[in-house]
C-alpha cells in the first residue's frame, strides 16, 4: 500500500503521525511510504532521517492526497484539505466527529474511508490509541494549571504544594479515567490535596487502593460538584463519553461561586468540552477570563510536547496501520470489533452512533458496508 504521511497545519501542532524508525517498519513490510516535506521537523526528525528509513519525501500536501491509499494525520483534516480527500482514500488520524460538524459533513461528501484513532477499542475494552494522548494531557493539565495559577499568568499566586506553613492547593479533577488518574498522580505529586471524582464505584475502589494519600477519590453527582468547586484552586475536566460529546459538568452559574483567579483546564475539549463556557483555544493564546475564572482549553494539548507525544503515539498506531495497509481496511474490519469502532464515516455514510446522533445524521451500521 502506498502510505501518506502529512504536515500537521494546525496552529502551533508541531507532533508528526509516525518517527522515521516507524516508516522503516512499514517499509519492511512492503510498503511505500510518501512523507511530506518538514513533517518531523517540529518532533526533532530531520528530513534525513525519513529519507534514510526508506521514505520518499514530497514537497506538497496535494501530491500525497493525490498518490496516497492511506493518509495518516495526528489531527483531524483542516478546510483546506478537505478538497484534497479523494473517494476510497483511507484517512487515518483523531477526528472528534461528535464535536466538529462541518468536518463530519465534509467527511461524507469527500468520500473517504475515515477511521478514528480515538474510538478503535482493544481487547480489554480499552482505548489504545487515545490511551498514550491522554496519558500526555493528564500530566500536562497539571503542569499547565500549576503555570497559571501564578498570579503573573492571571491566577491566584498559589502553589499547587504549598510551603511548610502554608496550606497546598485544593485540585478538582473530573473523571477517574487515563487523563484524570495521570492529573491526578502530577497534582499529587506536587503536594496538592486532591479530589478525583467518577462514577463508577468499582473505579473509585480501585483508586482508593493505587493512589497516593493525598487524593481522595469521591462518587461525582451534581452536589458534589457544585461543592467542590467552591473550595478548588484548580478544576481538570477529563470527561470521555466514548464517542460522544462531554456532558457540562461545571456550569456558567458555578463561576460565580469560584474563587476569583481560580483555574479551570478543560482536556474534554476536543469533544465539545465539560464546562459550559469552554471554547477551544490554541498554543498561542492558550487561556481566556470568564467571571474572574481563567480558562484553559486548548485542542491539542500534547502538540506542546511534539518529541514525546510523537514517539507515544507511533508506538500506539503503528501495529494498526501495519496491518490495515498488509490486508486492507475491509479484512481487518471483518475480524476485528475493535477495529471496526474505528470507522466513523465511510464512503458517505456515518457508521458511529454517537457521531449520527449528535448532528440528526442517518446512522449506517458499518457491518452492512463490509460484505
Amino acid at each position: 500500500m502506498l502510505i501518506g504521511i502529512l504536515k500537521e497545519i494546525k496552529t502551533a501542532e508541531n507532533r508528526v503521525c509516525m518517527t522515521p524508525a516507524g516508516v522503516e517498519v512499514m517499509r519492511q513490510h512492503g510498503h511505500q511510504v510518501l512523507v511530506q516535506s518538514r513533517a518531523g521537523e517540529g518532533s526533532g526528525f530531520s528530513d534525513a532521517a525519513y529519507a534514510e528509513a526508506g521514505a520518499e519525501m514530497v514537497a506538497t500536501p496535494e501530491e500525497i492526497f493525490r498518490r496516497a491509499e492511506m493518509v495518516m494525520h495526528v489531527k483531524e483534516p483542516q478546510p483546506s484539505e478537505y478538497p484534497l480527500i479523494r473517494p476510497g482514500q483511507i484517512v487515518f488520524t483523531y477526528f472528534h466527529f461528535a464535536a466538529a460538524e462541518e468536518l463530519t459533513r465534509a467527511m461524507l461528501a469527500s468520500g473517504a474511508v475515515c477511521i478514528a484513532y480515538e474510538t478503535i477499542v482493544g481487547a480489554n475494552g480499552s482505548l489504545p490509541l487515545l490511551t498514550p494522548m491522554s496519558e500526555v494531557a493528564g500530566r500536562m493539565a497539571t503542569q499547565q494549571a500549576a503555570k497559571y495559577a501564578e498570579r503573573t499568568q492571571g491566577g491566584r499566586g498559589i502553589l499547587l504544594g504549598g510551603v511548610p506553613g502554608v496550606a497546598p492547593a485544593t485540585v478538582v479533577v473530573l473523571g477517574g479515567g487515563v487523563v484524570g488518574t495521570h492529573a491526578a498522580q502530577m497534582a499529587c505529586g506536587l503536594g496538592a490535596r486532591v479530589f478525583l471524582l467518577d462514577t463508577n464505584l468499582d473505579r473509585l475502589r480501585h483508586l482508593s487502593e493505587v493512589m497516593p494519600k493525598n487524593c481522595i477519590p469521591l462518587m461525582s453527582t451534581p452536589a458534589t460538584v457544585r461543592e467542590l468547586v467552591q473550595k478548588a484552586d484548580v478544576v481538570i475536566g477529563a470527561v470521555l463519553l466514548h464517542g460522544a460529546k462531554a456532558p457540562k459538568l461545571v456550569t456558567r452559574e458555578m463561576l460565580k461561586t469560584m474563587k476569583p483567579g481560580a483555574v479551570l483546564v478543560d482536556v474534554a475539549i476536543d469533544q465539545g468540552g465539560c464546562f459550559e463556557t469552554s471554547r477551544p483555544t490554541t498554543h498561542d493564546a492558550p487561556t481566556y477570563l470568564v467571571d474572574g475564572i481563567v480558562h484553559y482549553c486548548v485542542a491539542n494539548m500534547p502538540g506542546a510536547v511534539p518529541l514525546t507525544s510523537t514517539v507515544a503515539l507511533t508506538n500506539a498506531t503503528l501495529p494498526y496501520a501495519v496491518e490495515i495497509a498488509d490486508r486492507g481496511w475491509k479484512a481487518v474490519a471483518r475480524e476485528k470489533a475493535g477495529v471496526r469502532a474505528g470507522l466513523n464515516v465511510v464512503e458517505g455514510k456515518v457508521t458511529y452512533a454517537g457521531v449520527a446522533e449528535a448532528f440528526g445524521l442517518e446512522y449506517t451500521p458499518v457491518e452492512s458496508l463490509l460484505g
